[in-house]
């Protein structure tokens, strides 16, 4: 026969349940918030069909559910624990024979199920959402081409920079355009009292109808040769391709684990043949891993004899560059390796969080345990975030091995909740 399940497995659940149903609620708002202000203040601006707005609602939300699950898994258990605590059920538990593994179970059991659940979401939902989402930003900005243009920024449109001042609906303060003639030589364009004009033609372009225009340009194969030119009035066009350029490429956060995978593979391929075309073009030598001698020059390339790299040659070539030389950085393989490893710190931060959330809670001998496991949840949540986007930030600025910049907050927890186990239950 089948046992039933023990009393106390459905009172710990139902309180887990309970507290992680409410934070889920409170952080999905908190992280939700910025979008819809985002909205409010530039999709609604525009006057764009409310149920447009609602789709980019929908399709945003598996972004905001992704964060919002492991910092309410940590929030809810701190809660349901330190108010088991306080009240004494957990003592009264253990006065019937009731151990710590077996209260921890069901704890246990929860963040395992939030932590599969946050990998699903993150891996097919996210991508899913996202993909969908820029579907519909892409049109939306086909049809209100001013809401790519945001106040005092700067984007690149393939081989545009624009930089803006103030703007107000259709209207620009200033603005600053810099790009490439036919000529290939840099220009600058410098204008005040922009206006967005509308695409009537169905040309696919967004228009920039400049006044008091000033630009000047420099050919840069003659030395100290410069033209100059000043109007009144100017039309500059964009190619509303390019601006949705960037939307219709998909990024890390629209692709699978497995597909990041696939294309960090690809690029690291990429990159290491790159880097042995210009060790062929120098006529530079080494050795392998197994003490071969390795000859790369350009007689290699001429005669035929290069290979597509194997996977051994690429773990030997790699050895190398890492004692000689170093492979350029790829800003892309990076984010690509940063958004990888991402999508397993996330989900595993449920479960982790549980571990140290436990031990926390049975320190709550107050009345007011529950309050003050909400409160200490915060905090931790706040640092967790903080070390989280500081990894990010040092992983694409500083080349911080991905690995450490996006489980270094995990790697913090799990050395709090052991050192916490150790304190709590080893006398």
């Amino acid at each position: 026969m089948i046992k039933s399940i023990p009393i106390y497995y459905k009172y710990i659940s139902k309180e887990l349940l309970i507290s992680f149903v409410a934070c889920f609620i409170l952080f999905f708002f908190l992280f939700f918030a910025n979008q819809i202000l985002y909205l409010a203040e530039r999709i609604l601006s525009a006057r764009i069909p409310l149920i447009d707005v609602v789709l980019l609602l929908v399709y945003f939300m598996p972004n905001m559910i992704s964060l919002a699950f492991p910092f309410a898994a940590l929030v809810s258990s701190l809660m349901a624990v330190a108010r088991l605590s306080s009240d004494n059920e957990i003592l009264s538990m253990q006065c019937s024979g009731i151990s710590h593994k077996q209260i921890f179970l069901p704890v246990f059991i929860l963040g395992a199920f939030l932590a599969t659940s946050s990998f699903i979401i993150n891996d097919y939902f996210l991508p899913a959402g996202t993909i969908e989402y820029n579907k519909l930003l892409r049109r939306l900005i086909h049809a209100h081409p001013e809401l790519e243009i945001e106040s005092f920024s700067a984007k690149r449109y393939i081989d545009t920079v624009l930089i803006t001042g103030e703007v107000s609906g259709r209207y620009i303060d200033s603005i600053v355009i810099i790009d490439t003639t036919t000529d290939g030589n840099k220009r600058f364009i410098i204008a005040d009292n922009v206006v967005l004009e509308d695409d009537k033609d169905g040309r696919g372009v967004i228009s920039f109808s400049l006044s008091d225009v000033f630009s000047h340009f420099s050919d840069q194969k003659k030395e100290y040769d410069y033209s100059y030119f000043t109007a009144d009035k100017m039309i500059y066009n964009i190619l509303l391709s390019d601006i949705t350029f960037a939307l219709r490429n998909p990024g890390p956060r629209e692709m699978s684990s497995y597909d990041v995978y696939r294309a960090i593979r690809e690029k690291e391929k990429r990159l290491y043949e790159d880097h042995i075309n210009l060790l062929y073009a120098n006529d530079i030598n080494y050795m392998d891993f197994s003490g071969n001698f390795i000859e790369l020059s350009s007689t290699n390339i001429t005669s035929g004899r290069k290979s597509s790299l194997n996977n051994e040659m690429i773990r030997s070539f790699n050895n190398y560059v890492r004692l000689n030389e170093e492979v350029p950085f790829d800003r892309t393989l990076q984010i690509f390796r940063l958004e990888f490893h991402r999508k397993f710190a996330l989900p595993a931060a449920c479960i982790l969080f549980i571990f140290l959330s436990y031990p926390i809670g049975l320190f709550f001998t107050r009345r007011s345990g529950r309050s003050m496991g909400f409160g200490v949840g915060l905090i931790i949540s706040l640092i967790y975030w903080c070390i989280m986007f500081a990894g990010t930030t040092l992983g694409v600025r500083a080349n911080v091995t991905p690995l450490i910049a996006m489980w270094l907050p995990n790697f913090a927890i799990i050395i709090g909740a052991a050192i916490l186990f150790l304190v709590r239950f080893i006398k």
